[in-house]
């Protein structure tokens, strides 16, 4: 239990930050860009997916319960395949949606890979659940949509194009390929412990609990961008609003506690 209260203390730390709100593309990645040739694209695609917490979950839960190399390549695979598809097609076609919307759907394709996982589908509803390997496939695309519409927000050669989107995506597979080696160490350790059940329910459910969270995040940034009118300033002047809220709530606790000293 203290565990669980600790993850969510930490989300909730999160929900405030600015990278979580929205994990767009740095000033410092736009400049690297403009100073770099093709190889700034493919480092900028491997730390985006290293530090794309939405991404990074549904690989996880892709392969929680996979312990045999075949099955891992195989949906890992699609998952790749899916992803690669929208982002090639989305930026070269320069389509762009809105990346509020676009990751509200990635975060509850997070909640569909943990529920699908806890085997909800036949305990709560008592239905066979989806083909696994076509809904990995089909929620790939939602992603590579995700991925574009980043990769979009960098300054993008049209000379260069296709290659720019190539090795963009060149870096988001390494990123991929490292941090699946990473969730493959821990889960291999792990699943050979008698607490593995309990570790895998536990985290599924956490899993969950940060899709939603992540879902409601990216709505409430949506609303602030359909409905601008309605709050009376920016989304970006929001978000410093919350700040300085913190800040006057760390002020009065701070003044709280000299005064009891």
């Amino acid at each position: 239990m203290k565990l669980i209260k600790r993850v969510l203390i930490l989300c909730g730390v999160l929900l405030i930050s600015n990278q979580l709100f929205a994990h767009g593309m740095s000033e410092e990645e736009k400049s690297a860009i403009l100073d770099g040739g093709n190889l700034s694209y493919i480092w900028t695609g491997a730390t985006h997916m290293l530090s794309g917490y939405d991404h990074l979950l549904f690989v996880f839960g892709i392969v929680f319960y996979l312990s045999t190399f075949k099955d891992i390549v195989k949906y890992v695979s699609a998952f790749t395949v899916g992803h690669s598809v929208t982002l090639i097609f989305a930026t070269f076609n320069q389509i762009q949606l809105n990346y509020y919307l676009i990751d509200a759907v990635i975060a509850l394709s997070v909640c569909y890979i943990a529920f699908a996982n806890l085997d909800g589908f036949k305990k709560y509803w008592n239905v066979q659940a989806p083909n696994m390997l076509l809904m990995i496939l089909g929620l790939g695309l939602i992603h590579g949509f995700g991925l574009s519409t980043r990769l979009q927000e960098l300054p993008l050669n049209p000379d260069e194009l296709l290659l720019n989107i190539i090795s963009f995506n060149v870096g988001i597979e390494l990123g991929q390929i490292a941090a699946l080696t990473a969730m493959l160490a821990v889960l291999s350790v792990w699943r050979h412990r008698a607490t593995f059940v309990t570790f895998s329910t536990i985290t599924n459910q956490l899993i969950m609990v940060l899709g939603i969270l992540l879902f409601l995040m990216q709505m409430h940034g949506y609303s602030h961008t359909s409905h601008p009118d309605e709050y009376g300033f920016s989304t970006d002047n929001h978000y410093h609003e919350h700040i300085k809220m913190e800040e006057r709530a760390n002020k009065a606790a701070a003044s709280r506690h000299e005064s009891i000293d």
